[in-house]
Formats: C-alpha cells, sequence, structure tokens
C-alpha cells in the first residue's frame, strides 16, 4: 500500500514536470491511523516528522457506538497502518477494518492488566479506558514504537528515541498531578462521574469512584442509576460530581441537585478537544482533569 502511494506521488510529480522542471518527488511519510483522536496525539509523538498520523473520529467524538462514514473510510483507506484500543472500546472497529482489506493493524491495550468493569451488562470484561493510568499510557507507548518499528523498520532508532522521550513527559506529567490530589483529605477523595472510565486514573491518584453507568453503552442517566449514586454521594458525604465531555450531563447534574453537592464540571476522557480547545494533547488533558478534580474537592460544600 505504501509503494502504491509512492507511485501515485511520483506520477503525479512527474505529470507536472514539464510545467514545473524544479518540482522534485516528495516522499510519502508512513502514514498511520488511528480509531480516534487520544491514540493519534500519543502516536504522533513517538512518530515525529517519520510518519503522518490521522484519527479516524473527530475531536469530540463519542467513540463507544461511533458510527463511521465514507469519508472516514477513504481518510483510512492509504493508512499504512491501523492503531485501536481494544478491549471491546470500539464496538465499530471490526466491521470499519474489513473495508480496509489487508492493512496491519495494533492493539494498544495488549499487555496491560485491566481492571475489571464492576456492574451492568459489562460486568467482569476489562475496563478499556487504560490510557487514564500511568502504566496503562506507558504500555501503549511501547505497542505504538513497537508496531512503528515492524511496520517502518527504516526509521527504527527515531521511533525509540521519540518513545522514551515521550514516557519521560508523561510520568513528569503525572507525578505533580497525583501530588495535588494527594493533598485532598482521604474521606473526600472520590471521584464521582457519569461513565466509569476513571478507574485507572482513580488508582492511581489513591482515589476511590463511584459512577452513574460503567460503559457507554444503551443504557445510561436511568433512574435506578441516579438514586444508586444519589444516595452514594450522600452516604459519603460526597462533595463534587463531574461528567464526561462527549455524554449528556443532566444526569450528573440531578445527582448534584438532588445531593448539594457542587456540580464540578467537564472531564475529559474519550476524545480530545480542537486545537484551540482546552485539551489539544493527551498531556494537557491529564493537566486539565487533575486541576478540574482538585478543583471541584477543595471547595467546600454549600
Amino acid at each position: 500500500m505504501r509503494a502504491r502511494r509512492l507511485f501515485i506521488a511520483a506520477a503525479f510529480v512527474a505529470c507536472c514536470a514539464s510545467a514545473a522542471p524544479s518540482v522534485a518527488a516528495e516522499d510519502v511519510r508512513f502514514k498511520v491511523a488511528t480509531t480516534f483522536t487520544i491514540l493519534a496525539d500519543m502516536a504522533s509523538n513517538v512518530a515525529g516528522d517519520h510518519a503522518e498520523v490521522v484519527s479516524i473520529t473527530k475531536p469530540g467524538a463519542e467513540i463507544h457506538d461511533y458510527s463511521p462514514t465514507p469519508q472516514d473510510i477513504v481518510r483510512a483507506s492509504d493508512a499504512d497502518l491501523i492503531l485501536y484500543n481494544g478491549f471491546n472500546l470500539e464496538r465499530w472497529f471490526e466491521q470499519f477494518l474489513a473495508h480496509l482489506g489487508d492493512v496491519p493493524s495494533a492493539t494498544l491495550s495488549d499487555g496491560v492488566k485491566a481492571i475489571p468493569i464492576a456492574a451492568g451488562d459489562y460486568k467482569g470484561m476489562a475496563n478499556p479506558h487504560a490510557w487514564m493510568g500511568l502504566e496503562g499510557a506507558e504500555i501503549y507507548v511501547d505497542n505504538i514504537r513497537d508496531a512503528l518499528v515492524e511496520h517502518d523498520p527504516d526509521n527504527a532508532e527515531a521511533y525509540r528515541d521519540n518513545a522514551a522521550a515521550y514516557k519521560e513527559e508523561i510520568h513528569d506529567t503525572i507525578a505533580p498531578l497525583r501530588e495535588r490530589i494527594a493533598e485532598i483529605p482521604a474521606s473526600q477523595r472520590w471521584l464521582v462521574s457519569c461513565e466509569g472510565a476513571f478507574s485507572y486514573l482513580a488508582r492511581d491518584f489513591g482515589m476511590e469512584e463511584l459512577y452513574l453507568w460503567p460503559i457507554n453503552a444503551e443504557r445510561t442517566g436511568t433512574p435506578q442509576q441516579v438514586r444508586k449514586v444519589v444516595d452514594g454521594v450522600k452516604k459519603q458525604n460526597i462533595p463534587a460530581v463531574f461528567c464526561e465531555s462527549t455524554v449528556n450531563t443532566s444526569p450528573a447534574r440531578q445527582v448534584a441537585r438532588d445531593t448539594g453537592a457542587h456540580y464540578g464540571g467537564v472531564l475529559y476522557v474519550d476524545s480530545l478537544s480542537a486545537a484551540d480547545g482546552p485539551v489539544p494533547t493527551y498531556l494537557d488533558l491529564l493537566r486539565v482533569d487533575a486541576q478540574t478534580i482538585a478543583d471541584a474537592l477543595h471547595k467546600r460544600r454549600e
């Protein structure tokens, strides 16, 4: 496939040669397509200038039950490698991949020690949001590196160097965030969210977790789910609740109203924002989430 793209590019340059004799054939970089924006940002950091990285889904998309468009298929059709999360996160991906023929793919959650989903239709299955924990993030970077090295060995040394540097960045970003959360009294160190997407982050930050639904699926924000969380917030005297950027925040706001807790704001987990938004990179996502959580939990209940 890469050879085909090189041939097309060379043919285009050849056609234009008489009009612009100084134009030289451009290198067509190795192309990587990822299933969502967070993986694209991670892959871009490992790839550096040696590969083009695109996300199939756009910033702000809800990725669990995403419906790929014909344009998505076109954007990924000339990819040399597809990177996806796995752990049953992208329930649309298997059918999507079938449209792309024999493009190689890599599962970035391979090797992660999964936290099982505690309740609901997916009880016992792996919580798929493993990039939200330090150990998981480092494994994702290693898997990206290994896939790039395997399929684009000419740039293997650069991929290895970039991956090592990026893992240090992730570690240096998470360490002070963990310290900030640790300043919160243990009894108040609860993370209440809409989707149970923060299990890995809660584990790393020494937090207890409570959520309305375990994973974005068919049943979200039901009266039973709201009642369960209202009871938990009252019992534990939890000062704040949050919701994710890609789902309806109404159930979390109802919990806040019914308990007197503070609605702490939006957290980001499944998608980055646009470049001019609050979380254009994965490291920004970690910083914004930790700051939002810490600020809200430090605030006294009104």
